[in-house]
C-alpha cells in the first residue's frame, strides 16, 4: 500500500516518515511575517516565546533557494597531489590499524597501510583532477540558502501572534516593501 505522503514511503521506515512529516505540519498555516534573513524571523518567534506565545504553533520556512559558491582557490597539480595525499594517509591510518588489531604485525602493518595510502591517494587524485582536462581548475565551497524566511503560524493563533509580535520594535517588516 503506496503512502500519499511525501516524506512517507513503503516498507518499516514508513510510520516514522509519517510521523516525521506530522512534526512538520501546522493546522491550516499562515503567513505572519517575511523576513530577509533567518535571525530576524529566529528573533520574531524567539519574542513570542518570551510572551509566552504557543510557538509549538510556529513555523520558519525558508523560501526562494539559491545555490551560492564560494571560490576557495586556484587548483594546481601540487596542489591536488598534496591533498590526495593527505586524504590518502589518513584512509591508510585507518586501515592499518583496523589490520594491526588482527595482526602481529603492529606499528610496521600501520606505517605500510599509511605510506600505500598516500602512493594511492596521490594517484585517485591526480587521475580525477586530470579527468576534468582544465575544465575546473580552482576548488570552492557550495551553499544553498533562502533569500527569504517566512514565519508561519496555525490559524487559530494568527491574530493573537500578530497583536504581539507589533509589540516588537522593527518585529513586522513591511509587507509591501
Amino acid at each position: 500500500m503506496a503512502s500519499n505522503n511525501p516524506l512517507g514511503g513503503l516498507g518499516g521506515g514508513a510510520a516514522a516518515g509519517r510521523q516525521g512529516a506530522k512534526a512538520l505540519q501546522l493546522e491550516f498555516p499562515q503567513s505572519l511575517a517575511v523576513y530577509d534573513d533567518y535571525a530576524a524571523a529566529q528573533k520574531a518567534v524567539d519574542f513570542l516565546s518570551d510572551k509566552e506565545f504557543p510557538v509549538q504553533n510556529c513555523m520558519i520556512v525558508g523560501t526562494d533557494l539559491k545555490q551560492v559558491e564560494r571560490i576557495t582557490g586556484r587548483l594546481t597539480t601540487g596542489k591536488v597531489a598534496l591533498a590526495g595525499a593527505g586524504t590518502g594517509f589518513w584512509f591508510g591510518l585507518f586501515v592499518g590499524f583496523i589490520f594491526s588489531l588482527f595482526d602481529s604485525g603492529g606499528l610496521g602493518t600501520i606505517i605500510a597501510t599509511a605510506l600505500f595510502g598516500i602512493l594511492f591517494g596521490i594517484i585517485w587524485a591526480l587521475l580525477g583532477y586530470a579527468a576534468t582536462r582544465g575544465q575546473r581548475d580552482f576548488s570552492s565551497v557550495r551553499i544553498v540558502v533562502a533569500t527569504r524566511y517566512e514565519v508561519l503560524v496555525e490559524h487559530k493563533l494568527l491574530a493573537k501572534a500578530q497583536e504581539l509580535l507589533a509589540q516588537l520594535p522593527g518585529g513586522r517588516p513591511n509587507p509591501f516593501a
